[in-house]
């Protein structure tokens, strides 16, 4: 014990420098490691791993993920010239880009050894076949664009692009096999002259395009809508002409697109395309107005009479109304469901649509769109300004030769409301709202949808009677007609159809549009849909024709005669019950050109029902308990009745054809 004592200091002293010595020389070790130069390991050998147990904040995320670089390969394939496969892609809604792609077409038919063809890109079933994968080698594309602030199926291709590009498992250069490309575009200067929005749609389209491998023809070209855009078009389609005659070497183009450097991407840059997001969110920030005072749309619509409300809403009074007025006869509604025109308002709380319809009364005027992108108006300040709207209008009837002076009076209160003014009233967003408003003063409401917006229609709550209009018996012709934004506009239709099926406690309506040589053959094909939905009511119409239009292709000679609208109906009605549906010819307005088809429960000892009880609809509606359509039914005046010697011409009225009574 007295020697542990006496030396157990200098044992504790030798094991402490015995472990500072030892960590001094493991240090020396490391340093020595450190220094040596790294073994280059084999890149087969090499591999990737993720810490997933990383908290994600903590990772700093790549700006993008790329293959490792690899020299360009030289753009393969002929060079672009007159023995070349073309192919013309145009994007339209208003019909402005068809018809110049259109005119492209014929010219180049003359110029290229094979027609050219000529395809909407908005219906292209497998974009994958033409941009991914070319299934002509060799072949030279051009594409006519136009530029829209509104949502359009031009978008989904851009993305379809985007996406190509960016995915690492594509080879970097899919369309290196074409011959070439050439973009042009078209858009507004005067609106959106902004170096940003100005053709931006084409300008993606064109860099995409280089992006991918393609080879420039010829530069992008760009015309203003409303200015230059037949100079332009002219000058671009002479440049390019030339280019096709005396084409540039495969070999030159390919050197020219290796050097340049739209393939490659500057981190401390950021291009239009990848300013995409943020300028989204700052547009969703700061929601723009549908119809703003000073856009060349609110000065279209009001040039056509409409009142447009807030920032996107609208009212117009009716030619009905003028004409019940005056005593000179009513609309349809009159004599189908016993609306009174001259109580009648007509409005919509959204002036954008989801279709383009070759027979729009709007000529295209209105706005467009697939998602609720601007400022909301609230539903109290709608009704009160289409209110005031309409009431404006009635006042300046006072001094109108033959307004009746009883009528006159009456038609200061409102007593339903046509929902079909232009647009899509179901797109608002507080429609609901607005039709509660509208029950609380004890206006009827008359909803007409689209049958694009199925999750709108099924969240619906109580009208007075719901419409639905089917402008086609099938998907091919739907397209021609409605020109739909929407691509799966086919299966959103039948979506709605069943939601109509599904609404038994409302009264619900077809309206078909008879356009002759577009959709007025397929009997058999409404059957169907018919079948789908039974709604209570199939109201048949010829198109009305509006005038000619840039936008349309419509001309008189589509317009039914009225003898081909009862032969079809009559054809429709047959057809119907073979299948046993129990539809019946019910009314007519021949004025208007056209027929109801009432389900036969309707048709009650000898006699048709399809008039509204209003008062009873809302004592129903204010009572809380649930009703249906059979409760608040009235009988059909003798003169509306299909075949009556009156045609569904009230007699109370005065028939006036060009200003003089019809004797």
């Amino acid at each position: 014990m007295g020697l542990w004592t006496s030396i157990r200091v200098f044992v504790l002293l030798a094991c402490l420098l015995t472990a500072f010595l030892e960590l001094a020389r493991r240090k020396e070790e490391n340093r020595a490691k450190l220094n040596e130069p790294k073994k280059k390991v084999p890149e087969k050998e090499r591999i990737m791993a993720v810490d997933f147990t990383t908290p994600a904040s903590t990772i700093k995320k790549p700006r993008k993920v790329v293959k490792p670089k690899t020299q360009k390969t030289k753009a393969i394939g002929e060079s672009a010239s007159t023995s070349s496969r073309m192919t013309i892609f145009y994007s339209t809604l208003t019909g402005s880009s068809e018809r110049y792609a259109q005119k492209l077409h014929n010219q180049f038919k003359h110029v290229m050894e094979n027609e050219p063809d000529l395809l909407n890109l908005d219906y292209v079933d497998d974009i994958d076949e033409f941009f991914l994968s070319p299934k002509t080698p060799g072949a030279i594309y051009i594409l006519v664009l136009p530029s829209y602030e509104t949502e359009c199926p031009l978008d989904y291709f851009i993305d379809s692009l985007k996406e190509t590009y960016n995915d690492f498992r594509i080879d970097s250069r899919p369309l290196s096999s074409l011959a070439g490309f050439s973009v042009f575009g078209i858009g507004d200067s005067e609106s959106w002259g902004q170096e940003d929005k100005f053709c931006y749609q084409a300008k993606l389209v064109d860099k995409y395009l280089g992006k991918l491998g393609a080879r420039r023809v010829f530069p992008l070209g760009t015309g203003c809508i409303k200015t230059t855009i037949d100079e332009s078009f002219d000058e671009y389609i002479e440049h390019l002409t030339s280019e096709l005659h005396n084409p540039t070497p495969a070999s030159e183009l390919a050197d020219i697109a290796d050097s340049d450097d739209e393939g490659e991407d500057d981190p401390s840059v950021m291009d239009v395309e990848d300013m995409g997001k943020p300028m989204r969110v700052k547009e969703l920030a700061e929601a723009k107005q549908m119809v703003a005072k000073d856009s060349p749309t609110y000065k279209a619509l009001t040039k056509q009479g409409y009142t447009v409300v807030g920032s996107h809403s609208g009212v117009k009074i009716c030619r009905w109304t003028k004409s019940a007025l005056r005593g000179r006869g009513s609309c349809y509604k009159f004599a189908f469901y016993g609306i009174k025109s001259h109580l009648c308002m007509e409005t919509t709380p959204s002036l954008s649509c989801s279709n383009k319809c070759v027979f729009c009364w709007r000529h295209g005027t209105n706005p467009v769109g697939t998602t609720w992108r601007w400022q909301v108006d609230p539903p109290k300040a709608i009704l009160d300004g289409a209110l005031e709207g309409h009431y404006k209008k009635i006042k300046m009837m006072k001094g109108v030769p033959g307004v009746q002076a009883a009528r006159f009076a009456e038609a200061f209160t409102v007593r339903h409301c046509a929902l079909s003014l232009v647009g899509e009233p179901i797109f608002y967003p507080h429609i609901n709202e607005f039709l509660e408003m509208l029950h609380a003063k004890h206006i009827s409401s008359f909803l007409v949808c689209n049958a694009q917006h199925p999750t709108e229609l099924a969240a619906l709550k109580r009208v007075t009677q719901l419409y639905v209009s089917i402008d086609s018996s099938d998907k091919e012709s739907l397209r021609k007609v409605d020109r739909p934004l929407y691509r799966d506009f086919w299966e959103r239709l039948e979506a709605c159809l069943d939601i109509i099926r599904e609404k038994r406690t409302h009264r619900t309506v077809y309206r078909l549009t008879l356009v002759k040589n577009f959709n007025a053959e397929d009997v058999e094909g409404y059957a169907d849909l018919i079948a789908r939905g039974e709604p209570c009511f199939v109201e048949v119409k010829g198109m009305t024709y509006c005038g000619t239009s840039k936008n349309s292709v419509l001309s008189m000679e589509n317009v039914p005669y009225y003898e081909e609208v009862q032969a079809f109906v009559e054809a429709l009605e047959t057809e119907l019950q073979s299948r046993g549906l129990e539809y019946g010819l019910a009314t007519e307005h021949a004025h208007s050109c056209c027929v109801l088809l009432a389900q036969k429960r309707f048709y009650i000892n000898e006699k048709w029902y399809t008039h509204i009880d209003y008062a009873k609809f809302f004592e129903l509606l204010e009572s809380g308990t649930d009703f249906g359509p059979m409760d608040y039914i009235a009988e059909t005046p003798s003169w509306a009745y299909y075949g009556s010697e009156e045609a569904g011409f009230n007699p109370v009225d005065v028939k006036h054809r060009r200003g003089k009574p019809v004797e």
